[in-house]
C-alpha cells in the first residue's frame, strides 16, 4: 500500500470537491460547520488558489495525500513562520472509506520530514479534538507529544470544542522510532 504526498494542483479541485461531497457527514464532526456552497467546485478552486498563492509566500504548504492512483484526502502545513519561532501547524484528513488503512500515519510522516528537511523548521504542532482517538495515535505513531489542552479552541461542527495540543520538535524527531502511547 503506497501513501505519497504531492503539491495540491488546481487540476485536483475537480476530484477533491467530489471526494469532500462524498465525505460530508464522515468529515463534519471533525471540521467547521459548512454550508452547501462550501461542496461547490467553485468555491473549492478559489480556495485552492489562495492556498496556492500562500505556498508562494512560504506560509503554507498543502498537499494532496494520494495512493499514486486517486486522492486519499489532504494535509497542510500552515501558519509557517520563520524568524526565531522556525514553526508551523498541520492538518489533514483521509476519507472515510480509506481510513484505518495506515494512510494518515505514513502522511504525517512524509509532512514531518518536509517540514524539518526542506523547510529545515524546528516545531510542528498539532491539534485533536478531546475524542478524536484514531488522530492522537496518528500523531503519537509519528513521535508527537501532548503538552496541553485547549479549552473551547475551535469551532468545529458549530461548536466550541476543547482540543489536545501535539508537538514535535526537530531535535525529537526519530525517523523509524515509534513513541510509546503516553499514560492519560
Amino acid at each position: 500500500m503506497r501513501t505519497m504526498l504531492r503539491l495540491l494542483e488546481l487540476s485536483d479541485v475537480p476530484e477533491l470537491t467530489a471526494l469532500l461531497r462524498a465525505n460530508r457527514e464522515y468529515l463534519r464532526p471533525w471540521e467547521p460547520a459548512r454550508d452547501d456552497a462550501y461542496f461547490t467546485e467553485d468555491v473549492q478552486r478559489r480556495f485552492a488558489e489562495s492556498l496556492l498563492a500562500e505556498h508562494r509566500r512560504g506560509t503554507v504548504v498543502p498537499f494532496v495525500v494520494t495512493d499514486g492512483s486517486e486522492i486519499l484526502g489532504r494535509l497542510t502545513l500552515g501558519g509557517i513562520v520563520r524568524g526565531s519561532f522556525q514553526s508551523c501547524v498541520m492538518g489533514y484528513w483521509i476519507r472515510g472509506d480509506r481510513a484505518g488503512r495506515g494512510h494518515a500515519t505514513r502522511a504525517v510522516r512524509l509532512a514531518t520530514e518536509h517540514a524539518f528537511g526542506a523547510l529545515g523548521l524546528h516545531r510542528v504542532q498539532a491539534e485533536t479534538l478531546v475524542h478524536n482517538l484514531a488522530s492522537q495515535t496518528v500523531l503519537e505513531r509519528n513521535g508527537f507529544a501532548r503538552y496541553g489542552r485547549s479549552p473551547k479552541y475551535l469551532k468545529i461542527d458549530g461548536r466550541w470544542q476543547d482540543h489536545i495540543m501535539f508537538q514535535l520538535l526537530a531535535e525529537d524527531r526519530r525517523p523509524g522510532v515509534r513513541a510509546a502511547r503516553p499514560a492519560t
